[in-house]
This record gives structure tokens, sequence and C-alpha cells, in this order.
């Protein structure tokens, strides 16, 4: 991996030996970018969950790894960050001590249909070893017991994702992604072996579970042959990465605006011949540092080329990847926004419809959710607000990026756990996201893909009686709980090497 130098990697650990907790304490990161380190609230909210977890764990007879894995230890983690940041979430104490309350809770949300189009594993020849090898290299040295054996790569694999998504939360069907390299051995997965991931787990299913993205690759020699070849795979939607490679940065050689009529276009053209009409656009992601490291991708991160392309093809739906978040400082995002209305690129991206009269731009909420609601709730729920109110609840996409973030079900909790605060909703006229099945909810955890997919009410219960369901409830009856793993880059913490 080039985007990390040795001084870089030197610098981080693997996000796998950081301690289970039921949602994460600080960033982690994939391959793709760098993680931010551990902020002092971040650390704050850790300490507050630790202190939290000693005092009810003994007096449920649990120890305080088992209680993280429960229904109970998640409303702690969401109690621990609203007595850190303010009251964002809906969460109690008294859910947190009373394991009855939190079951119920679970229960009555455990059908809701969550469709993730947005989830990752790594190909098993994958040369991308590096945060693996200093993984393995930190779980030698035995501080950090709570992980109960040493981490591999087989963790980044189909058989742990599958675990991790259908089994360990409430996901009922995923999307499998991947991302390009100039270096075909760095693809995370092949068109080809996300194909046969899809029949793999929809086949052993028995229903549709599993959905796959085709990556195209505009400019690259032989482009259009490659996109041929891969929609005859029959994809349900198609991804590109304007950068290019995006994890080899500093060398990649094909970057591409995705209103290029001589370059993207002709591609555009096969896809709406094929009948694809989701084509998913990786933005933002690119902290201000980047400009600077990578001169020669910069100008092709952010959202400026969607508009035209949207209103050039009505035919198809652009959906952006990460919502063109920026990444940075979550800090420094708070108080920008709360300055000037505005989250860098989030913003551009939702002004869209308004200034171009277009309805075919959509958002995803992949990476972005899951950092901001751990790193600053209240940018989280000002990056809501902004798509909510610029394209409209019924054009959120609900993503996970799992499993880097490990199984994607806290992330769920966090969605449906989250409120725009009172202050932001009257200052900025954002509307209230409302209860944990409300509408406007359960349009971004699900029924919006659904319609994009083309998804019928019957698709969407077929899991309902399907093997996979069968498995899930025997791990529950033998009291299987979640591994709360995270697996990829993160910085380490004062807490973690204490």
């Amino acid at each position: 991996m080039k985007f990390l130098s040795d001084e870089d990697k030197q610098g981080l650990i693997g996000a796998e030996t950081l301690a289970p907790t039921p949602l994460p304490t600080q960033m982690v990161s994939s391959d793709e970018f760098a993680p931010v380190p551990q902020t002092r609230k971040q650390a704050e909210a850790e300490a507050r969950l630790y202190a939290l977890a000693e005092s009810i764990a003994p007096k449920l007879k649990l120890s305080r790894r088992r209680f993280f894995e429960t229904a109970a230890g998640m409303a702690a983690g969401f109690v621990a960050l609203n007595e850190t940041f303010g009251a964002v979430f809906d969460a109690s104490r008294a859910e947190a001590q009373t394991p009855e309350m939190a079951d119920a809770r679970a229960a009555a949300l455990a059908d809701q249909f969550i469709m993730d189009m947005h989830t990752h594993f790594l190909r098993d020849d994958t040369r991308l070893l590096g945060f693996v090898r200093m993984r393995e290299a930190v779980g030698r040295t035995g501080w950090n017991p709570d992980l109960g054996g040493e981490q591999t790569i087989e963790h980044l694999k189909f058989a742990n994702y599958r675990r991790e998504i259908f089994l360990d939360s409430d996901t009922k069907v995923a999307l499998i992604s991947s991302a390009p390299s100039d270096i075909p051995e760095d693809w995370f997965l092949t068109n080809e072996q996300m194909a046969h991931a899809r029949t793999r787990v929809n086949e052993e299913a028995g229903s549709r579970r599993l959905l796959t993205h085709a990556i195209f690759t505009p400019g690259a020699p032989g482009w259009l042959d490659h996109l041929d070849a891969s929609l005859a795979l029959a994809p349900d939607s198609v991804k590109g990465y304007t950068v290019g490679d995006n994890t080899h940065k500093e060398t990649a050689r094909y970057p591409w605006r995705m209103d290029d009529e001589a370059t993207t276009y002709p591609g555009y053209e096969r896809m709406r011949a094929a009948g694809v009409r989701n084509v998913c656009v990786h933005k933002g992601l690119w902290p201000a540092a980047l400009d600077a490291r990578f001169p020669h991708l910069a100008p092709y991160a952010d959202v400026r080329d969607v508009a035209k392309a949207a209103k050039d093809w009505p035919q198809l739906n652009f959906i952006i990847y990460h919502s063109a978040y920026r990444l940075g400082d979550p800090a420094a995002a708070l108080a920008a926004f709360e300055r000037t209305g505005r989250l860098d690129w989030v913003s551009d991206l939702a002004d869209i419809p308004a200034q171009h009269g277009v309805s075919n731009v959509y958002a995803d909420l992949g990476q972005i959710f899951a950092q901001t609601l751990i790193a600053e709730p209240r940018v989280c729920a000002a990056i809501l607000g902004i798509l909510i109110k610029g394209l409209g609840a019924d054009h959120v996409c609900w993503g996970t990026d799992a499993v880097w973030t490990g199984a994607p079900q806290w992330q769920i909790e966090g969605l449906r756990r989250l409120e725009i605060p009172q202050d932001m909703q009257e200052a900025h006229g954002f509307a209230p996201l409302g209860g944990a099945d409300g509408e406007v909810k359960r349009m971004i955890l699900g029924a919006n893909n659904a319609r994009l997919y083309g998804w019928s009410e019957e698709d969407q219960n077929a899991w309902r009686a399907d093997r996979l369901t069968t498995e899930k409830a025997a791990r529950r009856e033998a009291g299987l709980g979640r591994s709360n793993l995270r697996y990829g880059f993160a910085a380490p913490s004062a807490s973690a090497a204490a």
C-alpha cells in the first residue's frame, strides 16, 4: 500500500487490537484513507463507557466483554456519547442497567428492513497485508487480553464478512463493493469475484440477500471493453472512483470526471443500454492536507462534476458515496458548521437539486456516518439535516462501509437513536428525524435503496423464512453475541496503551 508511508505505518495499529466496545471510541479506517487520532472527547466517552460497564456488568453477573455484546451494553455506548457530547441519542441509563428493557427494544426493531448498499471484504489472494501484519505484531505483545486470540487476514475475507453482516446485525440485504487499482492484483475484489460472492450467498440463503457492484474505470486502458465484460455479469449497479487508484494515490494515473463527455459518457450509454440505472461514485474522504500531497488528484475529489452529469443523464441515478464529506478534524468541522451553516462538499452536494433542477442525485452515508457519529455527533446530525433539507429524505441512502468498522449493528443503532438537536433544527430549518421506526429512518435504512434497486414488497420480506434467518436464530439461541471487533487502521490512543 503506497498511500501511507513507512513512517505513517509505524504510527498506526490494527483496529482489531482495540478493545471490543459496543461501538468504536475512535476512528477506524480502511486502507483508502488515514485515520484521525482519538480526540479528547472520544477518550472521555471511552472512559465513561468503561465506568458504566464496571458499575453494571458485575450486578448482572457478566464480564465486561460479555456485557458489551448485549443490547444493554449497546445502550451504554450511546449513554456515554450523550454524557460526553450532549444529548443527541435516544438512550438512557435505565436501559443500560436493565437488560429486559434493552432486549425488548432490540426485539421490537429486529425485523426492520435494513438494506446496506455499501459493504466490503477482501479477495482471498489479496496483497493488501500491511495493516494485518501490524495487527499481528501488536497482538503478539499481549497488551490487549480482551481480544481472545490472534487476528489474521481471514477476518477481512468472505466468511467473517458473512457473519458480521448477516448474522451479527439487523441487516437484511447488502451490496458487496470494491475499490479499483492501477495494479490489477490490488483491487479489493474483481467484478467476477463480487458476482461469485453474490451467487454463493444467495444460493446458501435461499433468497436474495447480496447484491453487487461492477467497478468501472474511465480512461484506463481498455476500460470500455472491461465495462462490457462486467455488465455481462448483470451487476445491480456500478461504482467508480473519480480519483482513480484510491489505494495507491501517489501513482494514480487515471483520474476522471463524471461530466467528461468524451471519456465517461460512452460508459454511461453502455450502462443505460444494459439496464443498469444506478451509478455509484466515490467522492470525499479527502482531508484538506491531501490537496498538497496529491495535487494531481485533488481537483477530482469534490462534487463540481456531479450536476452536469446528472442533468445530461436523467435516465441514470447518481449515488454519491460518502456524501462527499471532506473529512478532517471533527471539532473544526463543527466550528465551521456553527459559523457558516455548511459542511465542506456535503453542502455543495445538497445544493445541486435546487441549483440545477435535477432529481437523480442521491447521498450515501457509508463511512461518514460511522466516523462523525463517534467523533462529533452534532456533525453527524448536521450531515443528516443538510442532506435531507437539500436532497430530500427519500434521496439519502444507507451504507456502512462494513466490515472495516466491524458488524454494522452499532451504526444501525446510531441512526435509530439519533435526533437532530432542537437548537440545530431551529437555527437551520432542519426537520426532526423522528423515531427509530418512523418514516424518515425507515426510508433511509431501507426503503430508499429498495426503490432504487427495484425491490418489491415481496422481495423485502423474502429473508424472513430463508436459511440465513434460521442460522441467525440458532446463533442467538446458543448465546453467541457480536465480536465487536473492527478491521483496518487506527491511531494508537493513550487509553489503548495503558
